[in-house]
């Protein structure tokens, strides 16, 4: 079996040290995520999973614990390469699609690869083979306030894919749309994932949204558990 892509091991969060408000959200939380791997991450509102994607994708740090992506320990590097491993190995997906509001769908999957390097050219390339593959390269030319809110998810997923990341990390992507939406853009998301072989950690309150990965694993009392 080849190395995880993702290995975190017993991961400690609190907030509010010392004070008598403290709230510990992990407590010993430990996953391991192979290459092509997708996980169910289930937990209800306030249970600590944005706070350990924020930790798995190096946008926070554990009061204990290791994170390691693809083999390389990241718990004592820098800042500087701390995000050049985030910036070239992670794609981050949000509940809400933060699309940049003055730029069309096409430029909003552009920029993040023009930051990372990649020719404009190739870039755009890119960016209209994503949008092809989750069915809106009609739209490429079109800002995020004339697209529906499924199609402004589908292009976030696109832009979180955008440096062909080894590890995709998702906080509840298709929470705030309606059913059937919900289930046509996981549909689209499955499908770029599978594609890619990417590993992935969604974070999902849909219990059957979450029964279609190839796992799941719930957040309780601060610690991680086969659901």
């Amino acid at each position: 079996m080849s190395d995880p892509t993702l290995d975190i091991s017993g991961l400690t969060k609190a907030y509010n040290h010392g004070l008598p408000n403290e709230v510990q959200v992990l407590q010993g939380a430990s996953l391991t995520v192979q290459p092509g791997e997708i996980v169910a991450l289930v937990a209800p509102s306030g249970a600590g999973k944005s706070t350990l994607l924020h930790i798995a994708g190096l946008l926070d740090t554990p009061d204990q614990g290791t994170v390691t992506i693809r083999g390389e320990d990241m718990t004592n590097l820098s800042d500087r390469r701390r995000t050049a491993v985030r910036r070239a190995t992670v794609g981050f997906i949000y509940q809400f699609h933060h699309l940049l509001p003055e730029f069309t769908a096409l430029e909003n999957i552009v920029l993040p690869q023009l930051a990372n390097g990649v020719p404009d050219k190739d870039a755009e390339a890119r960016a209209l083979d994503l949008l092809g593959r989750v069915g809106v390269a009609e739209r490429a030319t079109h800002r995020p306030a004339a697209l529906s809110g499924g199609e402004q998810q589908r292009v976030a997923f696109c832009r979180a894919l955008a440096n062909e990341p080894s590890l995709l990390l998702a906080d509840e992507p298709t929470g705030n749309l309606d059913p059937e939406t919900s289930d046509r853009v996981f549909d689209a998301l499955m499908a770029l994932v599978r594609d890619k072989g990417l590993a992935a950690v969604i974070a999902t309150h849909n219990l059957e949204l979450a029964a279609r990965m190839d796992r799941q694993v719930r957040l309780t009392g601060g610690a991680l558990e086969a659901a």
